[in-house]
């Protein structure tokens, strides 16, 4: 074929072109040249089998070239050979489809070469044309097989990142179970199974229709079901169809039909040389595992195996641990007369769920009970080992009948002896529910939280010493009693800083914390403990751990015919007064004798000031109606001091000692008693008309 000749410089010469076999031997490669100034086209043999053209078809115009190629690469190829004629540019290469004649789809690569005259005008191109199919095809592949190699450590990495965050069994299903967990597996379904003796136990199932295989949640382990089969070899297996597993596996036959999956791989799951379980993965749309896609679920396998095994190994050891710290607490809280007691413990919700929190109820000689919280250094096995001797040495030394400040020195003693470098601290009482006396004792504790009959709540000032073990260390045993007093119906909350600590917050805002879920809870020891475990526990996100222990001195609202008040009031507490004050001249209302409110407030008032300002202590305010012989109102202010008040002349200039003069004024009688290690001074009202009953 030649080219229309033209001025200008001499055409490229191109190596002489052989017969048409050795032409389309050249790897499906042909040549063609391009006259742009007569329009017309030469192709060789080769390029016209490039082209799929048959030789009646082409009419030798760039039109004809482009009778196969689909329209919007010709329009492609077009404005890429426009652009560098545009340009002046010597070459360019382009992609392009024939669609041929037998229906395939042919990836075509042009090249061409621009010849200019003298002048620089465009006259010829002249180029080559070759099937490019096989060398895209390869390309695509390699592309494909990249793509799925970065997918697959996707997976890989997504996975063991989950995995990483699981501690117990719970955890790893969780994370293979929970939002975006098959997308990260990069599955449609899943079944997770864990052996147990002769039987594999399915614990985790994900995936649209999987639930009905919850029917089979115990299998024997005897090869009867591709799972267990898979287990019991060692051997993974991949299946492609699912429907086929029915004659292997009449046992599951039923279910394929019911599950809409088109494959699955059956993963042994072997931690330590051992098998531990399977693991399915189920997929729609799949017809076949690609070596790398068999790898994949091989490692995946490995993953879960091995996060599996840490978690079991870890589940063990807590169940060991909560068991140990479990028999070191007391298995019952014994009976009490005059009150009633609720306690609860929490364990913190990481780590190994154990620790040195404990409580307990001691009965003590002469009706008494001592009730103690305590809190050891730490936060495992040897901290509940420690609690645990600690709680019986302080219950023998407190069932000794030791006063507090010395239950609680040789307590330190013991601990310090122990040879550990563990501490503890201790909030420790000995109550007295008939009289209401409390003697309590902190070792850098927190101290007791008190509610009163009329809802309101305090935080007595407790003296302490020094934490358990280092008191003696230091040598400083010295644990101050304070002594309290536990009207009828008032509650006393003690617990450990668990319940009142939150990371980033001050001890203060959990002791106000617990304080109002105190005033807002049931009156019930039981439910109370319930509100402040849900309340608090929960609020704090359960971080550590939390002993909680509620005692209530039994109410004691009198009879039908002689209803019965009492309310204490601290010393330090400046709304005490007047809150007694309101509870009276409420009593009376509700008993029908409002016209006895202002004498016996007035002689209230006296009385309680003369006990809060001359004794160390509080007061315990009583009133009741007396019926027999007379109706009457009995008033008692108890306080500790053992000093009888007496009654003075005060001078015409003097501002005390009229308080008694009031008492007798205002009240029929009055008088002072003896009362365990203080006193009560008492003083009646005559009553004009019947007291109605109260509830």
């Amino acid at each position: 074929m030649a080219a229309a000749e033209h001025e200008g410089p001499e055409p490229v010469r191109r190596p002489p072109v052989t017969g048409p076999g050795e032409r389309l031997a050249l790897n499906g490669m042909g040549s063609f040249e391009w006259d742009l100034d007569a329009g017309t086209v030469e192709l060789d043999e080769a390029a016209m089998a490039v082209f799929d053209l048959g030789p009646e078809e082409f009419d030798g115009t760039p039109e004809g070239v482009s009778l196969h190629i689909r329209p919007e690469d010709g329009d492609r190829l077009t404005e890429a050979i426009a652009g560098v004629l545009e340009s002046g540019g010597d070459t360019y290469g382009a992609y392009f489809t024939v669609q041929r004649r037998d229906g395939l789809d042919q990836w075509t690569h042009t090249s061409g070469r621009i010849l200019r005259d003298g002048e620089g005008q465009s006259r010829r191109i002249v180029g080559i044309v070759r099937d490019a199919t096989a060398e895209l095809a390869h390309a695509t592949l390699l592309r494909k097989l990249e793509a799925a190699r970065a997918q697959q450590t996707t997976i890989v990495q997504r996975t063991t990142e989950a995995l990483s965050r699981a501690v117990t069994v719970d955890d790893v299903t969780a994370a293979l179970t929970g939002a975006g967990a098959l997308e990260r597996l990069g599955a449609d379904g899943l079944a997770l199974g864990l052996v147990e003796g002769g039987t594999i136990k399915i614990i985790a199932l994900s995936g649209e229709s999987l639930e009905i295989l919850s029917e089979r949640r115990f299998t024997r382990l005897d090869g009867s079901l591709p799972l267990s089969h898979a287990v019991l070899t060692r051997q993974a297996r991949f299946v492609t169809s699912l429907s086929e597993l029915g004659g292997e596996f009449p046992l599951l036959a039923d279910y394929l039909n019911r599950i809409r999956f088109d494959a699955a791989a059956y993963l042994p799951l072997i931690a330590q040389a051992k098998a531990i379980g399977g693991l399915v993965l189920f997929y729609r749309r799949r017809s076949e595992f690609s070596p790398e896609e068999r790898n994949l679920c091989l490692g995946l396998a490995g993953i879960v195996a091995q996060s599996l095994q840490r978690a079991l190994l870890f589940d063990q050891e807590r169940e060991f641990a909560t068991g140990l710290q479990a028999a070191m607490l007391p298995r019952r809280i014994p009976d009490i007369t005059g009150g009633e007691i609720a306690v609860r413990y929490h364990a913190a919700w990481s780590g190994r769920e154990v620790g040195g929190d404990w409580y307990d109820v001691i009965s003590l000689p002469r009706d008494r009970v001592g009730i103690v919280v305590g809190d050891v250094q730490g936060h495992d096995t040897h901290a509940a080992a420690i609690m645990g001797q600690l709680r019986i040495a302080l219950r023998a030394y407190a069932g000794e009948g030791h006063p507090p400040s010395t239950v609680l020195a040789r307590a330190s003693r013991f601990l310090a002896e122990l040879d550990t470098e563990r501490f503890a601290t201790c909030m420790y009482a000995q109550v007295d529910l008939e009289t209401g006396g409390v003697r309590a004792v902190r070792a850098g504790h927190l101290g007791p939280l008190i509610r009163h009959t009329d809802g309101r709540t305090g935080w007595p000032k407790v003296r302490g010493g020094l934490p358990l073990g280092l008191a003696s260390v230091f040598e400083q045993e010295e644990f101050p009693e304070t002594r309290l007093d536990l009207v009828p119906g008032e509650t006393l909350v003690l617990c450990t800083d668990g319940l009142v600590e939150e990371p980033g917050t001050t001890i203060t805002q959990g002791m106000a914390a617990l304080a109002q879920a105190v005033r807002s809870g049931p009156q019930a020891p039981e439910a109370l403990a319930d509100h402040l475990s849900d309340r608090l526990w929960e609020r704090w996100g359960s971080g550590d751990d939390v002993a909680l222990l509620v005692l209530r001195r039994a109410p004691d609202p009198g009879t039908h015919r002689a209803p019965r008040i009492h309310q204490y009031v601290h010393q330090a507490d400046p709304e005490g007064l007047s809150e007694a004050r309101y509870a009276l001249r409420q009593a009376l209302r509700d008993w029908g004798m409002p016209e006895l409110a202002d004498d016996v407030e007035l002689a209230a008032g006296e009385l309680l000031v003369n006990a809060l300002l001359h004794t160390d202590g509080g007061a315990v305010l009583t009133m009741e109606v007396l019926p027999e012989p007379v109706r009457r109102i009995r008033l008692w202010v108890k306080d500790r001091s053992s000093v009888w008040p007496r009654r003075r002349t005060p001078g015409e200039a003097a501002t005390t000692g009229r308080g008694l003069l009031l008492v007798d004024a205002l009240a029929t009688h009055w008088g002072v008693e003896s009362r365990g290690d203080g006193k009560a001074v008492w003083c009646e009202f005559t009553v004009g008309g019947s007291p109605r009953s109260i509830e």
